[in-house]
């Protein structure tokens, strides 16, 4: 394993589990390294990113302002040129991410891709590590083949769930946002996953984040926004 320099790294993400995940990797793989955790770029301080030799940036979750986003973390960058940048990003913005986040200290990662993906960029470091992962340069699969996709049959409280599960919000927030009980939450997670023949919570959030999720979930803005959701992204509005 290459040694990084420093001993401190930083971890991004919206959705919780991906932000678990990747805790449980660095705590496994790399214990030699002080990790710190946030939800976006917004929560970091200077003094944390001066001293990081790593940040590894769950970028699939942006939907609503994906250029903003990006844009961020492309001054940040600039600004700091001696970290190993690590992007896992969703396939709708993997040309944006091309055009905001390619450089020289940075690797981007298909979001669907193994751990493993991360671990070797890790283990690379940014001089040797690959810049762009296979997974994204592969031709993406025809959404629309009907032996291919999944038909969707989902209730709107499902659609709901599982639009909030994927902006990062856990059960108890759903909840209370809806003013629902956990367990009609979960109930009603279950439901929609048992619908969509999905076997556990890595399944779901694979899902959410594909192509015909983020579509069915009405995650990517471009393509328009329902009436049916109008009520609820203004009650997300309003929480946050």
């Amino acid at each position: 394993m290459s040694s990084l320099k420093g001993k401190f790294a930083i971890v991004i993400s919206k959705i919780p589990m991906v932000q678990m995940g990747l805790g449980c990797m660095m705590a496994r793989h790399f214990p030699e390294y002080e990790a710190t955790y946030c939800r976006t770029q917004d929560e970091l301080t200077s003094l944390q990113v001066k001293r990081a030799a790593v940040v590894i940036a769950d970028i699939s979750g942006e939907y609503f302002n994906p250029r903003g986003a990006l844009e961020q973390y492309y001054l940040l960058m600039s600004q700091y040129k001696d970290i190993h940048w690590i992007f896992l990003i969703s396939r709708p913005l993997y040309p944006l991410a091309i055009e905001l986040l390619m450089c020289p200290q940075s690797t981007l990662l298909s979001d669907m891709g193994p751990v493993e993906g991360v671990i070797n960029a890790l283990c690379a470091g940014s001089e040797r590590a690959e810049r762009v992962s296979q997974a994204l340069l592969l031709p993406e699969p025809q959404a629309f083949d009907n032996e291919l996709t999944r038909a969707v049959t989902l209730t709107l409280s499902e659609r709901q769930v599982l639009r909030l599960l994927g902006k990062g919000w856990g059960i108890n927030q759903i909840a209370s946002l809806l003013n629902k009980s956990n367990k009609t939450i979960s109930a009603q997670k279950n439901s929609a996953m048992r619908r969509l023949s999905l076997h556990g919570n890595a399944e779901m959030y694979s899902w959410i984040n594909s192509s015909q999720g983020m579509r069915e979930l009405n995650l990517i803005s471009a393509y328009g926004e329902p009436k049916e959701w109008k009520q609820i992204s203004q009650e997300d509005t309003l929480q946050s």
